[in-house]
């Protein structure tokens, strides 16, 4: 071969090598686990009563249609895609999820799933947190026969995951009914103690599967919201028990997920007050542009928090100044003042550093390897 041309040929065969290759994606890949407050559409493929894949519900969506998202328009899984450079993680039952797409990561989550297996349990047919982590599993191997062992492996621990999980495990299960079983069976501190601990098995199969990045969702002002308004509320005041209830869990989840890190020895999980952040607001709206954090954008009866926000409901006309979008779900507006103290929140909102930082430090230790 002419000595001259193999530079040549070398350069065209790592070419041809690239584009055979399927390109890494330029921003992390994201992976969300959970309930109705980041699911983006896996229940639309589920026979379940827990949808919100119609109008009008995506009312401020870019494309204007209902996807699955309970809100009026982005939800936090989006919002945070946007501050990695992202496209959205498309949901994991989506049959688009598939070739290139596996590497910007996925979405299981799936509204109404709770810590517990008996949670929202009226739901029916929901991807319950067990089978969420199955389907991480199944797409693990999908991303493998994709991209290769090393490859794959390297994506999943350099990703970054986000789980919002115990909200339901209250309103779905140990409150939905007067002496439900849970109740029957637990007092409210050790039914505490009992899904916590569930908890820290769900986090710790996570690290089995790879994840190092785990961004860990706290429980917000459930007794706050406009559905639990209008069903315990005289005048305004937030529900008494579901209040004690978040005061319990979220401080017990920081202390477990403090311990988890100890014993893996590196800050893998960072807790993430929402409690706080929702407060915030929640006790003085005008500082956050808000004029009404009781009532629901969409719904009916008092505060807008009865039933379901369907085509018959009331709708305002401005979601910017609502912090409810429907009776327990937040409007893009207000997903974005989260995901924004997500990403710049002092140790008060995130523990032990915010993802701003997260970001910072993991782009740099990649620009050393």
């Amino acid at each position: 071969m002419d000595s001259a041309l193999a530079p040549l040929l070398v350069s065209v065969l790592c070419l041809v090598a690239a584009a055979a290759a399927p390109a890494a994606s330029a921003a992390r890949a994201f992976f969300v686990f959970g309930d109705s407050l980041v699911d983006n559409g896996n229940n639309n493929y589920l026979l379940t009563t827990a949808r919100a894949d119609a109008p009008p519900y995506g009312i401020d969506f870019p494309t204007h249609t209902a996807t699955g998202r309970f809100s009026n328009g982005l939800n936090i899984p989006d919002i945070i895609s946007e501050h990695l450079g992202a496209e959205p993680a498309l949901p994991y039952l989506s049959p688009e999820l598939q070739g290139e797409k596996l590497l910007v990561g996925a979405n299981f989550a799936s509204a109404g799933v709770g810590i517990l297996n008996d949670t929202g349990i009226q739901f029916v047919n929901i991807i319950r947190i067990g089978d969420q982590l199955q389907y991480f599993r199944e797409y693990q191997r999908k991303l493998r026969a994709l991209v290769g062992e090393p490859q794959a492996t390297q994506l999943v621990n350099q990703a970054l995951v986000l789980i919002t999980l115990g909200g339901n495990d209250f309103v779905n299960n140990y409150f939905l009914v007067p002496m439900s079983v849970r109740s029957r069976q637990y007092a409210l501190p050790d039914y505490v103690r009992f899904i916590v601990s569930e908890y820290r098995k769900i986090l710790s199969r996570l690290y089995e599967l790879g994840a190092r990045r785990v961004i860990v969702t706290g429980t917000g002002p459930l007794g706050c919201v406009p559905a639990e308004l209008a069903l315990h509320s005289q005048n305004g005041e937030c529900a008494a028990e579901l209040t004690r209830a978040v005061n319990l869990f979220n401080p017990q989840l920081v202390d477990m997920v403090r311990g988890l890190n100890r014993g893996i020895g590196a800050d893998v999980f960072v807790t993430a007050n929402t409690y706080r952040v929702n407060f915030d607001y929640l006790n003085d709206p005008q500082r956050f542009g808000f004029t009404n954090v009781q009532v629901a954008c969409c719904g009916q009866g008092p505060y807008n928090g009865i039933g379901l926000c369907t085509a018959a409901s009331n709708v305002c006309d401005n979601r910017d100044v609502f912090a409810f979008w429907d009776a327990f779900h937040p409007t893009e507006r207000a997903n974005r003042i989260i995901v924004g103290q997500f990403m710049h929140g002092d140790t008060d909102v995130m523990h032990p550093m915010n993802l701003s930082t997260i970001l910072a430090m993991d782009q740099e230790a990649a620009s050393r390897v």
